[in-house]
Formats: C-alpha cells, structure tokens, sequence
C-alpha cells in the first residue's frame, strides 16, 4: 500500500523540459494577444449589436486586463500551494466557459463580466504555465528558455489583428469569441499531453491569505527583485503606450491605409521576436543586463526622437516608423530578460514571483493605454512622454535599484 504512492511520485520528480512542455507554454502565452487583438477590430459592430457606446465596449477591453492582473496575483500562489498542472488546467476550462459565454453575450454587460472572467482565467494560466518553466530551469537555460517564449509568442500579436479583420470579412465578430473556446480547449487538451506536474509535495508552500501575503513580503523584500520587477513593469507601460495610439500616429496623423498599417504592426512585433530570439542566444555568452542596457537605451532614444517630433515637428510618417520599429525591438531584449532575472531571485517562491510580475506588468499595460490616448488622434505627445519615461524609470530600476548583490564565496 505505501509503495504505489511513490511509485507515482517519480514522474513528478523527474518532470523535464522538454520540447512539448515549452510549446505548450508557448501556445498559452498566446491567450491575451489573441482574446485582445482578434476583438479589437470588431469594436464598431459590437457597439451597434448590443446597443452600446463606443465606451461601453472600450471597457470590456480595460475588464480583461483588469482581470488579467488579478488572475496572475492570485493563481500563482495557489500554484505554490496546491501544484501547477490541476490549477491550470481548471484555468483554462474556466477561460474556454467565458469565451463561450462572450460569444452568446445578449447584452453589453453581460459581455464586460464574461471578459473580466476570461482576463482573470487566461492570466491564472498563463502565470502557472512560467511558473513551470522556473521549476524545471534555472540560470542561462532559465534566461534562454523564457526568451523563446516570448520570441515564438510575439507570433500571436501578428496574427491575432489579421486573424480578426478577416473574420469580419467573412463572418460574424461573435466568431472570434468560439475560436478562442477552441483553442481553450486545444490548449488544455496540450497540458494534459504535454505538462506533467512539476511542483512535488514537499516543494510547495501552504494555502491562505496569510501565507501568500508573507510570500508577497519575502519576494518584495528582494531588492534585485523590485529592480527587475521595474524593469519589466515600466518596459511593458511603454509598450502599450504604442499599442494604444499607434494606430492613430500612422492612420490619422500621416494617412497610413488600414493594410500599410498591419504589414507596419507585424513588421515591429517581428523585431521584438527578432530581439528575443538573438538574446536567447546570447544567454551565458553576454551578460544578461548588459542586453536590457541595450534595449533600454534604445528605447529611451526612440522615446526622445518621438517627443522632439510630436512636439515641434508633428510625428512625421519616417520618425514615427523608424522610432517604433526601435522601440519594439528593444522590448525583445527588455521584457523577457527583465522577467527572467526577477524570477531567478526569487526560486524559493516562483508562482508568486510570477504572479507579482504578471499582475505589475498588467496594471501597467491596462494604465498606460488609455492614459495614452488623452491627446486624442491628432498629437502624439502624451504616447512619446510615456515612452519616454516608460524607458527611463526601466533604466533606473535596473542600475539604480537591482544592483547585483556581492557574494562572499
């Protein structure tokens, strides 16, 4: 009788990271751009379907990201507490229910509630899946293995757009909500192939409000980890400062055709996957702050390039497609790797690491966007000040705040 037990407990022990584990993560970081960016398009037929303002729809989108953040603050802990694979693939069950129920939403509010749940399942996904990826690798293969992630995931931005605007063209925008449900389903069909348990009993920490607020405490008082935690946090800030309004610099402000303007979108997210995949292999051979140096300062001179020429010279169509083509790129090598050092310095406690991360980086994007968009469609002032100060605080966080720690040998 007491044999079996541990008989079943060696596949857990000896949980690897293979190949099929990192796509199945891989194919989870997809939830948001995909539940985002399909969606967005849509936004003028959603409004007239279910007789609702234009703000009204905008807010299903600002419920998504808030519950993003809130899954990712409260799924992983309970990770810690109770395993990754049971936890995830609840999450995505749940994440593939709210999607059905968007998809048959009568009503505008029933719509904004549904969102929120599925923000909130697909964040407690996605944080539980890079919480499996800081228990099976650590050091250089840690940094190596989070930047693929993130280059192969910087496919989803690309299509997400394209893969909505042509469901419009062919369907009906409520189409896009059960092809979520599918991949819901796609995806948890994944885990149960691909992810075995890789948090063993004796790893995990206890349960309650208590626990995980003295989790938060230990991970916060990690002064390398803040600094990496700012990092990511204010990189993400400007990149959502560009999501938010680019469509107005390039389409409203310099007459960019809607198609010019998605080949121009595609182009910069590829950069950004470009950048992620060169740090990637990088990782052990260049220093992995010497990487977000560089993108930091890249993305500071593409902020004060973009401010000079919102200011004085009114975002000219070559300024705003060279400074955003730098930006994104430089997130390649700022948000992955600034993730990836932050959870590093906090191995004891990975689900809430990357849940304090995820929810950071989440209350940033869903902040910063429409904060954005203040100037309305014919100044790009306040989205150049934000990128500008979004690369500024991110460069701060990393020489001022998480200096490397000198350790005696």
């Amino acid at each position: 009788m007491q044999q079996a037990p541990s008989e079943d407990a060696r596949p857990v022990l000896k949980a690897q990271l293979t190949a099929g584990l990192i796509a199945t993560v891989v194919f989870l970081t997809a939830i948001a751009p995909l539940a985002t960016d399909m969606y967005v398009p849509a936004f003028p037929q959603v409004a007239g379907d279910l007789s609702s303002t234009a703000t009204q729809v905008q807010l299903t989108l600002t419920t998504f990201f808030v519950g993003m953040a809130l899954g990712q603050l409260v799924g992983g802990p309970v990770s810690d507490q109770r395993g990754r694979r049971g936890p995830l693939l609840a999450a995505l069950l749940a994440m593939t229910a709210a999607s059905v129920v968007c998809a048959l939403a009568p009503s505008i509010a029933v719509m904004t509630v549904a969102r929120l749940v599925q923000g909130f399942a697909g964040g407690w996904a996605m944080v539980t899946g890079r919480a499996i990826i800081v228990d099976l690798a650590t050091g250089v293969r840690l940094v190596r293995v989070l930047n693929v992630i993130a280059a192969v995931g910087g496919i989803a931005p690309i299509v997400g757009p394209l893969l909505g605007g042509l469901i419009l063209q062919l369907s009906h925008w409520r189409v896009s909500f059960w092809l979520v449900a599918v991949l819901g389903l796609a995806m948890t069909s994944a885990v149960l192939v691909a992810v075995p348990e890789s948090l063993p009993p004796e790893r995990r920490h206890a349960g309650g409000l208590g626990n995980f607020l003295a989790a938060g405490r230990i991970v916060l008082a990690n002064r390398e980890y803040v600094g990496y935690l700012v990092v990511a946090g204010a990189a993400m800030g400007a990149l959502f400062a560009y999501v938010a309004t680019s469509a107005f610099v390039l389409q409203s402000m310099n007459g960019l055709s809607p198609i010019a303007y998605s080949v121009d979108f595609a182009a910069n997210a590829a950069g950004m996957t470009v950048a992620a995949l060169i740090a990637a292999r990088l990782a052990g051979r260049v220093s992995t702050r010497k990487l977000i140096l560089v993108g930091q300062l890249a993305a500071l001179a593409a902020g004060l390039a973009l401010l000079v020429g919102a200011l004085w010279f009114g975002t000219p169509l070559v300024l705003a497609l060279a400074c955003f083509f730098v930006l994104m790129t430089a997130q390649g090598l700022m948000i992955p790797n600034g993730g990836a050092l932050a959870s590093a310095a906090v191995r004891d406690h990975p689900g809430t690491g990357s849940a304090v991360l995820g929810f950071v980086q989440w209350v940033a994007a869903g902040t910063i966007a429409p904060i954005a968009g203040l100037g309305g469609e014919h100044t790009a002032v306040p989205m150049a000040a934000l990128v500008t100060a979004g690369a500024a605080v991110s460069m701060a966080g990393l020489l001022l705040v998480a200096k490397p720690v000198r350790r005696t040998p």
